[in-house]
């Protein structure tokens, strides 16, 4: 089926007459636009479209599937296109401590909330969310096509002043400057800094440092490891962006990948595109499975953990193509604290993968075992 999301797709699709194929529209505004009024429409959908009594009537008359949001809802239901900080942070006010909380971002998390968490108590708003995460995948694989993603995963955490925060922003920084495009989590913690490295590959070395000399100092007895509870967490990342304008989008995007089951965590400012899902299931798989060009385990807890085996499945069978590096960075940590290499190591004994599982405390090491990578098929 032909997908159409833009007005021009929309008025040449129209143009062809009895010979326009069924085509899907998507979040657009037709209102204005002529040749909805008659002829049939048999196998076309409308997602989230905006149309006239008069248009909606005369499609569904006609053959056509219409899917309208109903208004109450504060998100749409289907997305042609990824989030962009600026959508998602729509309404924040750096002046107030509770900027956040007037956010779009904050407001559908809200509306999570209130209607069921991951069990909504409507159909109507269980199969709205579906279909927007349905959109969000989509979206999410047209932007990675001709790309080589790479992802890095660890604990959220994880500080900003922390060493380890820098050496995974470092690495982020590397590996985008090879035109790798990096992914996360979309939280806090080792995820944001992947998203800083990506940021700031653009910048001399030194700008990074400079860069979390304004994310790391914290407010006078703020509890450890809920660094993105602080009143001015989100404040210090649009710093940030405010002092080091982001450089040719093309080629220093980063993309996040966060959920709303874990909205109380505000999603990383410096993402240049999101994709927010409201299925925390379908966004961890998916996350893994677009990662084609390896994932870098960070020291985690057991979301982390979680994902290393994930992986490790997807590799293990081969479930979304040829396997892909995986580099679990800190030695003592994966094999004494959280004794998982030892485990992988076995698991991965005799299948094709076990030459693309690495364990080791040197970034050198992580950023060559990714860039090593060919992919085949």
């Amino acid at each position: 089926m032909l997908e159409i999301d833009s007005i021009d797709d929309c008025r040449a699709w129209i143009g062809r007459g009895d010979d326009r194929p069924p085509a899907a529209f998507q979040a657009l505004d037709l209102r204005d636009v002529d040749g909805f009024e008659s002829g049939r429409f048999d196998g076309c959908l409308f997602l989230s479209c905006v149309l006239t009594p008069a248009q909606a009537g005369f499609l569904t008359t006609t053959g056509a599937t219409v899917i309208r949001d109903d208004g109450e809802r504060p998100y749409t239901a289907h997305r042609a296109e990824l989030y962009t900080p600026a959508e998602l942070f729509a309404g924040f006010d750096p002046v107030r401590a509770d900027g956040y909380d007037a956010t779009y971002d904050a407001l559908v998390y809200r509306h999570w909330e209130t209607t069921g968490r991951q069990y909504p108590d409507r159909i109507d708003e269980s199969l709205a969310r579906r279909l927007h995460d349905h959109s969000i995948s989509e979206a999410l694989h047209e932007f990675l096509a001709d790309r080589r993603p790479v992802a890095i995963m660890g604990g959220h955490g994880l500080e900003r002043a922390d060493p380890l925060y820098a050496t995974v922003a470092r690495i982020a920084r590397h590996l985008t400057r090879q035109d790798r495009l990096m992914l996360s989590g979309g939280g806090p913690g080792a995820m944001e800094a992947t998203h800083l490295g990506a940021w700031m590959a653009h910048f001399d070395d030194d700008e990074l440092g400079r860069a979390l000399g304004v994310l790391a100092p914290r407010p006078p007895g703020a509890p450890p490891h809920r660094e993105y509870a602080d009143r001015d967490w989100l404040h210090r990342a649009f710093e940030v962006r405010r002092r080091w304008p982001l450089g040719d989008p093309a080629r220093f995007e980063s993309v996040g990948i966060p959920t709303w089951m874990y909205g109380h965590e505000p999603p990383a400012a410096l993402a240049t595109r999101v994709a927010k899902y409201f299925a925390n299931s379908v966004r961890e798989e998916g996350l893994l499975a677009v990662a084609t060009h390896g994932v870098v385990f960070a020291p985690g807890s057991a979301g982390t953990i979680q994902e290393i085996f994930q992986d490790a499945a997807q590799n293990h069978y081969a479930s979304f193509g040829p396997a892909a590096p995986m580099v679990l960075l800190g030695v003592d940590y994966w094999t004494r604290h959280r004794p998982v290499w030892p485990l992988l190591e076995s698991l991965a004994e005799g299948y094709g993968y076990h030459d693309l599982i690495t364990l080791t405390d040197d970034e050198d090491e992580v950023v060559e075992r990714i860039l090593a990578y060919v992919r085949s098929g």
